[in-house]
């Protein structure tokens, strides 16, 4: 009963530990814990643990725990978005990660319009140049910036990342200094405002190589849940 409390306990003093060494304050770096296929009773003991920020991956899965769990948890999208699902997304989440088009960023737009809200979102990129992951390439987003500022139903509020299963700190640390890079030169050409700061990188893998080149959102599952079946 209490290995969720003793897995988020030890999590948050090894987070803290990265951070000292690092030269960053804790509180720069925000949990999400993913709780996607995981049942709102062991959600549940994560937010009595202290947790108050869950991602998840599925629109349904999703909207069941919103609705039995208590109010005033924030919920991030993580997941890969499909299009028939963005009017479900938008509103009930305080933030989507994963947006990885301008199509896709034009659609989230114009569902927000329809609801008269400002929708806070993340650009996922696809540093790697993987055929079988979505988001921007580097170059692509950058060629779009002109056409992503003027979606005044969004919200930009920085980055997201997830780089290909590899062993290698240093390639790791090349794939997250890359992001915050791509993050320091959108902020210096000011075109989102001083709220794109966001870096969602890191996960159970890989967070403390993420905490090192500047996460300010780690995306942890199996260290708080335990591997999934």
């Amino acid at each position: 009963m209490d290995m969720i409390r003793d897995n988020i306990q030890k999590l948050r003093e090894e987070i803290a530990a990265v951070c000292m060494r690092s030269g960053r304050k804790t509180e720069e770096v925000r949990l999400v814990a993913v709780s996607k296929t995981v049942g709102t009773n062991r959600v549940q003991q994560a937010i009595d643990a202290g947790l108050d920020t869950f991602g998840e991956n599925y629109v349904r899965e999703a909207m069941e725990k919103m609705g039995s769990l208590p109010s005033g948890i924030h919920w991030h999208f993580i997941g890969n978005i499909q299009r028939n699902k963005i009017k479900h997304i938008v509103g009930p989440f305080e933030l989507i990660h994963s947006v990885g088009s301008t199509d896709m960023a034009v659609e989230i737009d114009r569902r927000a319009a329809q609801k008269g809200r400002i929708q806070p979102v993340l650009f996922e990129i696809n540093l790697a140049g993987e055929s079988t992951k979505s988001g921007f390439s580097p170059s692509q987003f950058f060629d779009t910036l002109q056409a992503l500022q003027v979606l005044r139903h969004l919200r930009p509020s920085g980055l997201m990342t997830m780089p290909p299963p590899i062993d290698s700190v240093a390639r790791l640390s090349g794939y997250f200094s890359e992001l915050r890079e791509m993050r320091d030169r959108v902020l210096a050409q000011g075109v989102f405002g001083s709220a794109f700061r966001e870096l969602s990188m890191g996960t159970s893998m890989d967070y403390k190589i993420a905490i090192n080149e500047g996460a300010t959102m780690l995306r942890i599952g199996t260290l708080i849940f335990g591997p999934r079946g």
